[in-house]
């Protein structure tokens, strides 16, 4: 019987384009879709943007938008990377569409009918600069367990421990830089502690779902844990799945001011795209879900391990829905032999660059799918290996055995294919015996090792081309039949191998279907060939060469940035000290710096304010027959009564800043050293005298 099945790969959070490590998980789950729809099973393949949390409403804010126009402003960029990596979703919707309001709401319902909802005054994290409580994402410290430095406030992504933010040793707020303090507020909890959450998850994570170092991981969370402060960590915790007001997301019913916390509602976004899809197509999602024989699969990172494995599936079961019946986990990529990326030093991989500069996508998807098995491993994007495997196996190996068959026929025989004699009979069993084994492994996710098993294949093929040397048939008298014969043996066997890659490279398996005059290739279809006497069309080639030119231009700095990167270099390496602690910025024009209106401007009246320990509110004359007001940092450095009647320098023309006490309506220039703690200080700028407001500072 047919599998059916529904599959996702994790939410891209929806504050910015995607990077390479997006379209290496779509690509290797479009290739597991695109495996199991041509072993004949039916798969609804969908995602969403995780469009939710304070991030984005901050993001939102300083862009002058609202969070959905910010939010669809990202969603409009999704598509020319899905259609270039040819990574074709049935659906692509938001976390913020109805559906997923309505399906939270229920399933938080559903959670506190059955007793696992509770609520707590909890003492929480409270920015004093920014006048709002702390996301745990915006609170950063040292890792309670490890001690690992740089960790946000709700799990390190070193040892894989979930925390509250108070657990952080250090914490400062990463909006202002402030020591956050604590604040009491209602929040409601997911008791994932409760014993039938326990037993539930000891017996779904250790039952074959997950991979088995996932597994094992994962077995680790449910035990006593010694902590290196020396405390422990008894199992499970519950979960806070809760945040105050302000804040983007889906409000918690009968709580006002209280909405779900991110991660709660953004894994049942596959269930709202899932919704979406089928009430698009006219279906009963309710029927759907609750077939016993549907399949619900994940595909994700290994730095989101926990919410996928813990409090996902606990969800689900104790709201009375399907749990997942599979997680599969893949780690990181890294760039040339494990560097980290990073786009200034030329070590990034952007997705969109590479399309730009038109390069072939499937030669991306099949090096990643070399790369890629069935465990949590990380992998490496190679320049040269690349470069080698392409034009290697796909160029030298794959695509040479149609180039140097497929001409002869079209020029010699009119395309027709001729009856095989025992030799390539021979051969051609030995690939339908062997094409299953292939299949397999794709429907196992060991893509490299389906791979490095076709490549096998390609070498037996073009060591028959090179045994009978069909170029030397072609010029031999009363050797056509034999060069029919040995052509047709060479595309039959091109037609097999095309069958298995498929589902790597769609797009030029479906050149090949045109080119072989054919219908779609199944994997059934592996099993046959097609015969005397049908007739191909004319070839052309199907695939070009890497060239060192375009990888040289694809992990190129941009030029600003390289500018920068030689600067830092430059001053580290040859000019000893940097000046101000910091490297000259990269070069700009007189036009640049003529688009900066910098004014003199008196300061007519300075004050503290209230509930801000860095700021001061300047009253400013910049000669227009008006007075701005400007909030500056610079509190610690100066008292109000310093700065009154002074004479200063403003950025005139700077877009006007909403703040929480007020607009700031421009900026006076400071000096400070580029390491502020190894020597402190702000210097407010100070014309001489004779300068009067309104003069322009060229």
């Amino acid at each position: 019987m047919p599998r059916k099945l529904f599959v996702t790969t994790a939410l891209p959070y929806a504050n910015g384009k995607f990077h390479i490590g997006h379209i290496m998980e779509y690509i290797q789950a479009d290739i597991w879709v695109r495996t199991q729809r041509m072993l004949g099973n039916a798969v609804n393949f969908v995602c969403a943007d995780d469009a939710h949390g304070a991030p984005i409403m901050i993001a939102a804010e300083k862009a002058g938008l609202t969070p959905q126009q910010f939010v669809a402003g990202i969603a409009a960029g999704r598509k020319q990377y899905l259609d270039g990596f040819h990574i074709a979703f049935d659906n692509w919707h938001s976390t913020d569409a109805p559906e997923n309001h309505q399906l939270a709401q229920d399933i938080y319902r559903d959670l506190k009918a059955n007793g696992l909802i509770e609520t707590r005054t909890i003492d929480q994290f409270f920015d004093p600069e920014k006048g709002m409580f702390l996301p745990d994402r915006y609170i950063k410290g040292e890792c309670p367990r490890c001690r690992a430095k740089e960790q946000y406030g709700d799990n390190c992504e070193v040892c894989g421990s979930v925390y509250a933010p108070t657990d952080l040793i250090e914490p400062y707020s990463t909006l202002s830089g402030a020591k956050p303090v604590l604040k009491s507020s209602e929040h409601f909890f997911f008791r994932l502690s409760d014993p039938r959450c326990v037993a539930f998850l000891e017996d779904w994570t250790q039952d074959g779902r997950l991979q088995p170092e996932v597994a094992n991981k994962v077995r680790e969370w449910f035990s006593v844990r010694s902590n290196p402060d020396g405390s422990t960590s008894e199992g499970l915790g519950d979960w806070d799945i809760s945040r105050d007001a302000p804040y983007f997301g889906i409000e918690i019913p009968d709580a006002p001011g209280k909405y779900f916390y991110v991660w709660l509602d953004a894994p049942i976004g596959y269930l709202a795209s899932l919704k979406n899809l089928l009430g698009k197509r006219g279906e009963d999602y309710d029927a759907y879900m609750a077939d016993p024989a549907l399949e619900q699969v994940h595909f994700i990172g290994k730095d989101i391990v926990t919410f996928h494995t813990l409090f996902w599936p606990a969800t689900l079961k104790f709201s009375g829905r399907k749990v997942p019946d599979n997680v599969f986990v893949h780690g990181f990529l890294t760039v040339n032999n494990g560097e980290k990326m990073s786009k200034s030093r030329g070590t990034g991989l952007d997705p969109l660059k590479y399309l730009e500069l038109g390069m072939n996508p499937e030669w991306l998807r099949y090096y990643l799918a070399a790369k890629l098995s069935s465990r949590n491993e990380d992998i490496d994007f190679n320049a040269a290996d690349f470069m080698a495997r392409v034009n290697s196996d796909l160029v030298g190996k794959y695509i040479n055995i149609a180039s140097r068959a497929a001409g002869f026929l079209t020029k010699r025989f009119g395309g027709q294919l001729a009856a095989v004699s025992a030799d390539g009979d021979a051969l051609l069993e030995h690939l339908k015996d062997v094409a299953p084994g292939i299949i397999e492994l794709l429907a196992e996710r060991e893509y490299g090792k389906a791979l490095r098993e076709t490549m096998l294949l390609a070498d037996r093929v073009n060591a028959y081309v090179d045994q009978n040397r069909p170029w030397e048939l072609a010029r031999q008298d009363g050797m056509d039949s034999r060069l029919q014969d040995v052509c047709s043996t060479c595309i039959e066997a091109f037609r097999l191998l095309t069958i298995v890659m498929k589902p790597v490279m769609p797009h030029l398996a479906a050149q090949v279907e045109r080119f072989l005059n054919v219908a779609p290739f199944t994997f059934e279809s592996a099993q046959s060939l097609l015969g005397a006497g049908h007739r191909i069309g004319e070839y052309k080639h199907l695939l070009q060469r890497v060239t060192p030119e375009q990888l040289e231009a694809l992990f190129e700095p941009p030029a600003q940035d390289q500018q920068a990167l030689e600067a830092i270099e430059i001053g580290a390496n040859d000019a000893g000290p940097l000046p101000g602690g910091e490297a000259i910025a990269p070069t700009i024009t007189i036009d640049d710096f003529a688009r900066i209106d910098l004014r003199i401007a008196r300061i007519e009246q300075c004050e503290r304010v209230e509930g801000s320990t860095k700021l001061l509110r300047l009253t400013l004359d910049a000669g227009e027959g008006k007075t701005r007001n400007v909030f500056s940092g610079i509190a610690s450095a100066y008292a109000p009564e310093q700065l009154t009647g002074k004479l200063t320098v403003l950025v005139a023309n700077l877009a006007p800043r909403k703040m929480k006490f007020g607009v700031s309506e421009g900026m006076v220039l400071a000096a400070s050293h580029g390491d502020e703690k190894a020597q402190p200080g702000i210097y407010v700028l100070e014309p001489t005298e004779g300068a009067q407001p309104g003069m322009r500072v060229r």
